[in-house]
Formats: C-alpha cells, sequence, structure tokens
C-alpha cells in the first residue's frame, strides 16, 4: 500500500521504517506538514499518514479524495485536525492511535511541573555562570498540596497516580467519570472545587468545541492564587492571552506547557537561526515562571514505537479489507 507520510521528521522514519519490516508498505516521506499547499503530493497514495499539525479540512480530504486517497492514518490520538463529517461525507476511512504510552506524556506533565515549582531551568542557568544563590528560587512541597486532573483517560490517570505517590490530595473533572481514576484513591470534585482548592491543575483533556479555551480569564480568576497550571494535551484548552494577564498579576503562580495554541509552523523546528515573530509566545517565555517545550512530551522510545506500529497495522488492516480497530468515527 502507497502511504504518504507527512511532517516526517528522522526519528519518524527511523521508527516507521523498522515497524514496516512487518508491514510492508510503499513509504513515501515529506517533511512538509499536510495542508493546502501540500496536498498534491499525497496524489497517487492510497493512505496519508498524519500527526497533530497537519490540516485534514474538508477542502483538503476533497483533494485527497480525488488523488485517490482511501485512508487517513493519524499517528497520535487527538483528531482535533480532520473534519470527520467530510471525510464520512467522502468515504475516507481515519484511524488514530488509541493507545501508545500514557506514561510518557503524564511524565512528562511531572516533569514541567516539578521544574516550575522548584524553578530548576533557573537554577541550571545560574551555576552555569557559577551562580549559586539560592535567592527567587523557593518552591513548595508537593505533599499535602491539591492537584486537579481535567480529563481522567489513561494519560490523566497515570498522572494522578504519580500525584498521590507525591502524597497530594486528588481530584478530578471530566464528562465521563471513571471508576479506575476513583479506585487509585481519588475523587471527583464537586462545581468550582478545581478553582478554589487545587495547587496545581494539569490538563489531560481532549481539544472539542466544548474544551476550547477550557482555560479562559474567568476560569483562571477564579482558581487559587498562585496555583500552577500544566498542559501537555492541546494548546487550544488554554487562552494564553488570559493566561499572560495572570502571570503578570501573580493570579497563576506558574506555567508549563508542551503545547500552544499557535504551534504549527513553530513546534518540530530548528528556528535558533531565525527570527521568531509570534509575539504571544515571546512573551510566555519571558516570564521566569513559565517553561514551554516543544511537543515532546509524547517522544520516548516506546510511545513512538508503538505509534509506528499501530499506525501501519491500520494501514494493513486497510488494505486487507479487515474491520479498523482503530477507526474514528462519526458520533
Amino acid at each position: 500500500m502507497k502511504i504518504a507520510v507527512f511532517s516526517a521528521q528522522p526519528y519518524d522514519r527511523q521508527f516507521l521504517d523498522a515497524a514496516n519490516a512487518a508491514e510492508g508498505h510503499d513509504l513515501k516521506y515529506f517533511e512538509a506538514a499536510l495542508g493546502l499547499e501540500s496536498v498534491a503530493l499525497a496524489a497517487g497514495h492510497e493512505a496519508v499518514c498524519i500527526f497533530v499539525n497537519d490540516v485534514a479540512n474538508a477542502t483538503v480530504l476533497e483533494a485527497l479524495q480525488a488523488g485517490g486517497t482511501q485512508l487517513v492514518a493519524l499517528r497520535c490520538t487527538g483528531f482535533n485536525n480532520v473534519d470527520l463529517a467530510a471525510a464520512a461525507r467522502l468515504g475516507v476511512k481515519v484511524v488514530r492511535v488509541v493507545n501508545y504510552s500514557p506514561n510518557s506524556v503524564a511524565e512528562h506533565a511531572v516533569a514541567l511541573l516539578l521544574a516550575i515549582n522548584r524553578k530548576t531551568h533557573r537554577a541550571y542557568n545560574r551555576t552555569r555562570e557559577s551562580n549559586f544563590s539560592l535567592n527567587g528560587l523557593m518552591g513548595f512541597d508537593l505533599h499535602g498540596k491539591t492537584a486537579a486532573v481535567v480529563g481522567t483517560g489513561k494519560i490523566g490517570r497515570v498522572f494522578a497516580r504519580i500525584m498521590l505517590g507525591f502524597g497530594c490530595k486528588v481530584i478530578g473533572h471530566d464528562t465521563f467519570p471513571s471508576a479506575e481514576f476513583e479506585a487509585l484513591g481519588a475523587r471527583y470534585a464537586a462545581p468550582g472545587e478545581i478553582g478554589a482548592n487545587a495547587d496545581i491543575v494539569s490538563l489531560h483533556c481532549p481539544l472539542t468545541p466544548e474544551t476550547h479555551h477550557i482555560i479562559n480569564a474567568e476560569t483562571l480568576r477564579r482558581m487559587k492564587r498562585g496555583a500552577l497550571l500544566v498542559n501537555t494535551s492541546r494548546g487550544g484548552l488554554v487562552d494564553t492571552e488570559a493566561a499572560i494577564e495572570a502571570l503578570k498579576s501573580g493570579q497563576l503562580g506558574g506555567l508549563g506547557l508542551d503545547v500552544y495554541e499557535q504551534e504549527a509552523g513553530l513546534f518540530f523546528r530548528d528556528l535558533s537561526n531565525t527570527i521568531v515573530t509570534d509575539d504571544v509566545l515571546q512573551r510566555l517565555i519571558a516570564f521566569p515562571n513559565v517553561i514551554v517545550t516543544g511537543h515532546q512530551a509524547f517522544f520516548t522510545q516506546e510511545a513512538i514505537g508503538t505509534i509506528s506500529e499501530t499506525t501501519l497495522r491500520s494501514a494493513t488492516e486497510f488494505a486487507k479489507k479487515a474491520p479498523l480497530s482503530n477507526e474514528i468515527k462519526m458520533a
């Protein structure tokens, strides 16, 4: 099966080639992201393999279908960048990676939390210049604090388990409550409780119209003053301008981001020799209590290996006209 792989990085090629040894597909790699300008590259390919910042809206899907593409394979869990209604109308199947390594994302969320709390990034820069002063580096014990988990799926539950291990009280919010979350020793919060009581808020929910800017000026205003916020899910969950204002006022005590609402065209690229013109991002990274990583929470050997194997297995299922184990269907 001919598959056009968009947004292909060197590590994508390495792991997909290794996984393809068992599947035997014809993989064509493109560094370009899928979009209106690049969709012609997919002509003649039965499938496209895309990532988080590729665009598969109705216009792109129509061009894909006209060029012979019948399958869109996401090498990620989220699918907010795909117009599922248009795909269904065009008869284009869409698959994703439902499970890869919830540990990878949850552990990175904890890494961001620990860094912004204990100012590890600032201490690192100081000691490189032989500055061993502790002024401005004070954090707080996680033990006994309240950690709120917004989105209690697999990743959220791993994060909750780690926080419980630190001795935190863990509360959660999810449209679909999980008995497994409560079995850990966590509990679901009453309305308004997260804002009033949480010292730490970590986002682990998908980006949907309902969750877009779930963190906004109003929710930030209701948060406990000085609370820390971590987002390793999707950038659109956070109204970045509102977060900046909350940081400036001290209402938000620290922010750890692995995702950013306008990350397309920035993340997964080396821009160190250019001028980054995104003023919002530049303002964010200027804060001493903010850490931004470039969408790397998923980036472990275990996760990339599973993502590659699952993605190509889905392509094999499609080629064999077998049921698609990881198909995304309209609700």
